[in-house]
């Protein structure tokens, strides 16, 4: 009798514990950390650091600016990075590199005064293969930003400050040899426009591009031309004379800023008609705020 009395007290425990259900126990977080697992609080910080950024529409007022088409290390933002060197008035400054930079950027501006300067490349004595003659009506809003070509050995770049004392600027040398540089990657995306000695062409743009890059070459001849920007009727606001001893080894390119509406580039052909050079023209910074799949850049040849 006692026998079976304990087996039937042991019977009904196990059946009770068969359908008894345990309660949930709080996950230990120390233990996740400890096999590799995050805890939910550094999951969502993890989210957060891997998801995309939110989309910008075109018309959207904080789209930023994107570029068109080059690199980023051409335009005022990337140059104001750097170290200035301070070319007062009447006052000369050189800068001389060694014969493995293919290239060099400079870049003048002032504080919103008036420039006016004059951009030579020196290769030995009395030899100047480039030479550039530069005016900006406000050197903070449209500073010059332009790439010389610089092969051979014995280069230096002269910077001269052609305006009176009260006028200084700010001048900026870089070196670049990264790729083919951008004047022959411009002419190879872009089709390049022929104009003939004597000649002027003129294009205007939307008024949703902020800068516009040009380049302007030859097959080898000389290269005399003159490049304006103009914003209304006659009304000079960056004019820039150059000269290239061979405008296939030295090609010229500049990046223009075209802030505001209404603004237009001339090319004029200083030479004569046996000395054609060939000029491309494309927008550089485009504003996103404004709708570029409608518009388009504008540019427009006449």
């Amino acid at each position: 009798m006692k026998f079976s009395g304990c087996f039937l007290a042991l019977a009904a425990l196990q059946g009770a514990a068969a359908f008894t259900a345990s309660s949930p126990k709080a996950p230990s977080f120390t233990r996740m950390n400890a096999m590799g697992q995050p805890a939910p609080w550094e999951q969502d910080e993890r989210v957060k650091k891997n998801a995309p950024p939110p989309a910008v529409r075109s018309g959207d007022s904080a789209a930023p600016m994107s570029r068109a088409a080059g690199s980023s290390r051409y335009t005022k933002e990337f140059m104001r990075t750097l170290r200035p060197v301070k070319v007062q008035g009447s006052t000369l400054k050189t800068c001389s590199f060694n014969e493995s930079v293919e290239r060099v950027q400079v870049f003048l501006e002032t504080g919103g005064r008036p420039l006016n300067a004059e951009v030579d490349l020196w290769q030995g004595p009395d030899n100047a293969p480039q030479k550039m003659r530069v005016y900006l009506e406000d050197g903070a809003l449209r500073p010059f930003s332009a790439v010389v070509e610089s092969p051979g050995a014995g280069n230096a770049i002269a910077i001269r400050n052609t305006a009176p004392m009260e006028f200084p600027l700010n001048a900026f040398v870089e070196a670049d040899n990264g790729g083919p540089g951008p004047a022959r990657a411009l002419q190879a995306n872009a089709k390049p426009r022929t104009v003939q000695g004597g000649a002027v062409y003129t294009t205007p743009f939307a008024p949703n591009v902020k800068s516009v890059q040009i380049m302007l070459k030859t097959d080898g001849r000389p290269l005399n031309a003159r490049i304006e920007l103009l914003q209304g009727p006659n009304n000079n606001k960056q004019v820039m004379e150059v000269y290239t001893e061979d405008g296939l080894d030295r090609p010229f390119f500049v990046v223009v800023e075209t802030p505001g509406d209404g603004n237009v580039v001339r090319i004029v052909n200083t030479a004569t008609l046996e000395y054609p050079i060939d000029a491309c023209v494309e927008a550089y910074q485009i504003d996103n705020r404004q709708d570029m799949a409608k518009q388009g850049a504008g540019l427009q040849w006449s």
